[in-house]
Formats: structure tokens, C-alpha cells, sequence
């Protein structure tokens, strides 16, 4: 019990530590009291208070952030999605936006809240090579955040928030370093190429010691479902049970799942994915344009030839699915330029032995490659470029198509630039800034469909066409996004009388996926793919029908069932919608 002459103090003192008291201010308190001042000033008083005032947290919701990045006015959905990435997942995370929605931007929403309230420090954002300086760039002009590109060794310590490649990042001896290092946090973009477990970059990512993650991909599911159960093994093991559970749970087909309501809530605790069907995003539109080309009578001939060659290759092969991918692709490439097609034969050529029948058919293809001098597509490609007048992007699915095109555009005193996988780093960004600043023209192979904001240019050519829906929205992405301030404009180039004709009639017609952002186009292609992949369920359709009537007929049922699914998915994304509002 306290005593009497110290009621505050306890009476045993001997392992209390000393205690000093600074008294002095009392004295100059009570001068100033005596003489009426002096005080400070009262204005002053009132601009200190404000300014703690600011700094108050009303709320442990909000994000303090928003104050901090004036130069930056986020959407709505991406303000919602860092809150709920904070206040729900608590840091971890699979940011699957559509296409051009801005996963970036909410990753440095959330990036900068969390160094804002304090919780984290030590960042390491691992990204495509090609897209390394397009994160440091944005990281530092819109939201203020001291990120820097990987370049030294010594870097890995001393910057606390860096932007890598996986390949620098997992390749000795930096790999020892980062594993060796603890991580407030991660963020891996384009993070669907983690899908396969036993991948070192699987592994890699997996193995990095983490508080908070972030997973960014347009694409959480591709081809098989358990891509997704290794993506959320990455954020939270266990959350879906082990493999076996999960299989027996959840997987009916490697792209068929069961179970469907329970699987979706267990993905909605760890999985984010905006939709531009979503209410409240807005975009420019897109003007289609569909150019049908007529092949020369050579280039026709060529077509022929490698059409009959590829025929009877597959019957050999005793109507081979996975033969069929690749005997098609030689019809696609002849659609592109003789060029493409002439090193896929002379590759074919090598390996064929030399007492082969088919030696000679190869080469006798090869000959007639030579007597081509024009090339249909880029003659309109030139035409299409010379009426635009303004920058244009073309995309072609060929390295040999790309290299033709440059030179073509050359010796037509074109200015373009090329972009493709296989450039590093330096000359990727050195491409794209000569395409903001110099060339009017950019020819990118499929390389530049995935990562790349080109927001500046609304042109864009399709020289050929993936036959994957979701790709040609990848390419589409990069130009038609949150920023563009112009209508979209898209050329298609097509080929009559060949497989090319066919593909464009089922992109656009029937599918009509150009004129529409198809909400949950993604969703539709997982119910259309349920045994195989669209395009091996096309090659296989185009080498086994009889004539062009077939063709079109089969086309037809996919392109109803893929209507179908559309209506479906539509239907259930109203119940879901309608079920929130009430």
C-alpha cells in the first residue's frame, strides 16, 4: 500500500532505475504568464493542427495510400480490390483481372499501403525480362515507390524493393543470395507461367521465404485445373487440401471440375477477378475491319502443294492428334509468307531420311517456294499502313514473317521496329521507345501480345491470326486497356480458299469476339475444352473433312456451342449479380 509522503511511488525503490525531472519549463511558462506572452502564433497553431489532422486514420479500412499519389487516380474496382486483398486475404493473393483492367495498378495500391502503415520493407517483384523497366517505370512516376531494376549483384541487399526477371533471379549466384533473403513481400506477374510444379521456376518461387504474395495472371487456368491448385499451393498450402483430396473433391477431367459452388469459395478467399463486363468500366470501342485477300496463282499453288502434302502425312500417321498440330501449322504458314513456310521445309527436309519418298515431295515444295517474287499480304499491309498515317502495330505468329516484313517496309521507306522473345532486356525496352518516339510502325511476334502497354497507338493489324480466342484478346490487350483514349481500330488479313478463311469466318462471325469484350471468355473456352484444346480440335476437324462444305458445317456446331456457353455463363453471372443486389 502506497505510503502517505508518496502516494504515486512504490515504497521499495532499490530496483527501480533513477528518475530525473525536468522542471525547467515551468519557470518559462510562468514568465510568460506574467507578461502576457510572447505566444506563438496563432496561425501556425492552426496549420500544425490541420496537418495532424490529415494524418489521422479514420478508419482501418481506408487506404491511406490514396493521399499519397495525387498524380494517380485509380478505378474503382482496383481501389476495391486492394481493400479486400488487405482486409479479407490478408496480403496474399491471385490479382486475375481480365486483360487491360490494370493488375499492376492494384499491385502498387497495394505495395504502397503496406510501406505506408509500415508493415513491410524488403520487395522483390519478379516479372518477364521484357517488362522489367515497364514495372520500375510505373512503380516510380505513379505511385512514388524507390523500386529499381536488378543490374549489380550487391543490389539484392541494399535496394529494398527490386525488379527482376526470373531467369536473373533463379540463375546462380544470384539464385543462393534470394533464397538466402526474407521478403516482406512478393509479386510475380504473369504468374500462369508457374503453372507446372516440377518447374525450377515452380520450385524457385515456392522456396522464396515471404510474408505477403501477390500473384498476377490474366490467365489462372489454361489447361488443366490442377495449374490452378499449384498457383494457390504457392500462396496458401493447404487451402485446397492435399493433391489427392483436391482431385477427389474438385476434378472430374483435368479441365472438368465438380463440386463447382464449394471449389468457387474456396478460390473467392484467395483469387481476384475483375471483368470488363463488370458495372462502372468503361472503354473506348473497337472498329473491326475484315480484309479478305486473294492469293497470287503461285502462292495458290504453293498452298495446294503443302495442303495435299499435309494430308497424306497425317493419314500415315494414322490420324495422329498430335501430328495434326504440327502438319497444320505448315498451311497456316504458307497463309503468312513463303518465307515462314521455306524454313519449316528445309527443317523437314534435313530430318527426312535420304532414301525417303517424301524427300522429294518436300523439296519439290521447296521449288515451288522460288518461284513466289510478291507477297500478297504484306502488298496490303504496306496499302493499310500508307491510309492510317498514324503508329501501327503488327502482329504476326512467324519469326520469318516478322524479318520478311521488316525488310519489305524497309525497301518501301517505312520506318518499323521489331519485338519479339529472344531480344533481352535493353533491346526490348530500346524497341518499344523507338516505337513511342521514332518509328511509326512495331511488328511483334507473339512475344508482344503478353505484358506490354501501348496505349499510345490504336492501330493494330492482325498479319495472321492465332486460332486461340484468348490470344488474340492478349494482343488486343495491348492497345484496347484502361488509358486508351481513342476507338480501337483492328485489321484482319485473310487468305480466301485456304484454312485461314475458315478461322477468321468462326473468330468474327461466329464467335464475334471482336465486336464484343466477351465477359468470361476464359470461362466459356474451359466448358468448350473439355477433352482437348480448341486449336488441336480444329486441326484435327480441317484434316479430316472432305471438302470446304464440311468445314464450314463443323465450324458451325462449334461456334453454336460456344453461343450456348456464352448464354449460359451470361446467366449465371446475372443470378450471381442479381443475388448480391438483393
Amino acid at each position: 500500500m502506497p505510503t502517505k509522503e508518496s502516494p504515486n511511488r512504490p515504497t521499495n525503490t532499490q530496483d527501480q532505475p533513477p528518475v530525473q525531472w525536468d522542471r525547467s519549463w515551468i519557470t518559462e511558462m510562468q514568465a510568460r504568464m506574467d507578461h502576457n506572452g510572447p505566444w506563438d502564433d496563432w496561425q501556425m497553431y492552426r496549420l500544425a493542427y490541420e496537418a495532424e489532422q490529415s494524418q489521422l486514420i479514420h478508419s482501418f479500412d481506408e487506404l491511406i495510400c490514396l493521399k499519397h499519389i495525387p498524380q494517380l487516380q485509380p478505378m474503382p474496382h482496383q481501389i476495391d480490390t486492394a481493400k479486400k486483398v488487405m482486409h479479407e486475404m490478408r496480403g496474399r493473393a491471385i490479382l486475375a483481372d481480365e486483360v487491360g483492367l490494370g493488375k499492376t495498378i492494384e499491385a502498387g495500391l497495394i505495395l504502397k499501403e503496406y510501406s505506408i502503415r509500415g508493415l513491410i520493407r524488403k520487395v522483390l517483384i519478379l516479372v518477364p525480362a521484357s517488362l522489367v523497366l515497364q514495372w520500375v517505370r510505373e512503380l516510380n512516376q505513379k505511385f512514388g515507390i524507390p523500386a529499381a531494376a536488378h543490374k549489380k549483384q550487391y543490389m539484392w541487399a541494399q535496394t529494398d524493393i527490386i525488379v527482376a526477371s526470373m531467369d536473373t533471379a533463379k540463375r546462380e549466384p544470384n539464385r543462393e543470395i534470394v533464397l538466402n533473403m526474407e521478403y516482406d513481400m512478393l509479386i510475380v506477374d504473369e504468374a500462369h507461367k508457374l503453372k507446372n510444379k516440377k518447374t525450377t521456376n515452380y520450385q524457385f518461387v515456392n522456396q522464396l521465404r515471404k510474408k505477403y504474395c501477390l500473384l498476377l495472371t490474366a490467365t489462372p487456368i489454361q489447361n488443366d485445373l490442377s495449374e490452378l491448385y499449384n498457383l494457390i499451393n504457392i500462396l496458401k498450402p493447404g487451402q485446397l487440401g492435399g493433391q489427392s483430396h483436391f482431385q477427389s473433391s474438385f476434378v472430374v477431367d483435368k479441365r472438368v471440375p465438380k463440386n463447382e459452388d464449394l471449389l468457387q469459395a474456396e478460390l473467392n478467399k484467395v483469387m481476384i477477378r475483375n471483368r470488363r463486363s463488370d458495372g462502372g468500366i468503361s472503354f473506348t470501342k473497337r472498329q473491326v475491319r475484315n480484309i479478305p485477300l486473294t492469293l497470287s496463282s503461285e502462292e495458290q499453288a504453293l498452298y495446294d502443294g503443302v495442303t495435299d502434302f499435309v494430308r497424306g502425312r497425317y493419314r500415315e500417321a494414322g490420324n495422329d492428334i498430335g501430328s495434326a498440330l504440327s502438319l497444320v501449322t505448315l498451311q497456316r504458314e504458307v497463309c503468312s509468307s513463303r518465307d515462314a513456310v521455306f524454313v519449316t521445309l528445309v527443317n523437314l527436309f534435313k530430318k527426312t531420311a535420304e532414301d525417303s519418298p517424301q524427300r522429294a515431295e518436300i523439296w519439290g515444295l521447296v521449288e515451288k517456294i522460288k518461284s513466289i517474287q510478291s507477297n500478297t499480304k504484306a502488298e496490303k499491309t504496306l496499302e493499310l499502313i500508307q491510309q492510317i498515317g498514324d503508329k501501327v502495330i503488327i502482329f504476326t505468329e512467324y519469326r520469318a514473317s516478322q524479318e520478311y516484313l521488316l525488310k519489305f517496309l524497309k525497301d518501301h521507306q517505312m520506318i518499323a521496329v521489331p519485338y519479339r522473345g529472344g531480344m533481352n532486356r535493353g533491346k526490348k525496352d530500346w524497341m518499344m521507345d523507338l516505337f513511342r518516339k521514332r518509328a511509326q510502325i512495331l511488328i511483334a511476334t507473339e512475344a508482344g501480345g503478353e505484358g506490354i502497354n501501348l496505349q499510345f497507338c490504336h492501330h493494330m493489324i492482325n498479319f495472321d491470326l492465332p486460332w486461340n480466342p484468348m490470344r488474340v484478346e492478349q494482343r488486343i490487350g495491348r492497345v484496347h486497356r484502361l488509358g486508351q483514349t481513342h476507338d480501337v481500330k483492328i485489321y484482319n488479313l485473310s487468305t480466301t480458299g485456304t484454312i485461314e478463311e475458315h478461322i477468321v469466318s468462326l473468330l468474327h462471325e461466329k464467335i464475334n469476339m471482336f465486336e464484343l469484350v466477351i465477359g468470361g471468355l476464359d470461362v466459356i473456352l474451359e466448358k468448350l475444352e473439355k477433352k482437348s484444346s480448341l486449336e488441336s480440335h480444329l486441326s484435327k476437324l480441317i484434316l479430316e473433312a472432305n471438302n470446304d462444305a464440311e468445314i464450314r458445317s463443323k465450324l458451325d456446331e462449334i461456334g453454336e456451342s460456344f453461343t450456348m456457353i456464352q448464354a449460359e455463363v451470361g446467366d449465371a453471372m446475372f443470378s450471381e449479380t442479381e443475388g448480391q443486389v438483393q
